[in-house]
């Protein structure tokens, strides 16, 4: 009887250190890389993970993680990931403005879209989009394609977005007058 409840006791401590916070995200792989090592006995594999993470109410962020197993670069790649989350600016569905977001060759365009249109976008800029809750826009991705200075790109530009409101602060004006 005892041990059943110390048993039970252990579950609750478990469940408890548990941080409600990280149940409210959504984690989504963007790439998985394989790299070989030649050694004397054969190819020594590792792999590398881009995880997105986001709470679809404009927190966002995104890691890279690297492990000699699959499910371990993933975890990292989220715990790096949920370190360095950024707010971004949603007007209701989708963003305040077009924007251009760039890192290294890579460029991301991204236009604001009416309602009902959706997430037009290449599938690495579509899961950082959905996963900050943006759900109507249309992105293009410009120049080159590789997977993580793509990424890198559409954070970028979703990092430069600003309200109209704070355009309105910084000018002395009202958003009427703005508009």
């Amino acid at each position: 009887m005892e041990t059943n409840k110390s048993d039970n006791r252990r579950q609750k401590d478990a469940s408890s250190h548990r941080n409600p916070e990280e149940q409210e995200f959504e984690d989504k792989v963007i790439h998985i890389n394989r790299c070989a090592k030649v050694v004397k006995g054969g190819r020594r594999f590792s792999f590398s993970a881009i995880v997105v993470v986001g709470d679809k109410k404009g927190r966002v962020g995104v890691g890279l993680g690297k492990a000699g197993e699959v499910p371990e670069a993933i975890k990292k790649a989220g715990k790096k990931a949920r370190k360095k989350l950024v707010q971004v600016p949603v007007d209701g569905t989708t963003i305040p403005h077009k924007i251009l977001g760039k890192f290294g060759a890579s460029e991301v365009l991204m236009k604001p879209a009416p309602e009902g249109t959706g997430v037009i976008a290449s599938s690495s800029v579509r899961a950082i989009l959905e996963a900050a809750g943006i759900e109507n826009i249309n992105a293009k991705s410009l120049r080159r394609d590789n997977p993580h200075n793509v990424v890198k790109a559409t954070l970028q530009g979703l990092q430069s977005l600003r309200r109209f409101s704070e355009i309105a602060k910084a000018r002395g004006k009202s958003v009427a007058e703005m508009k």
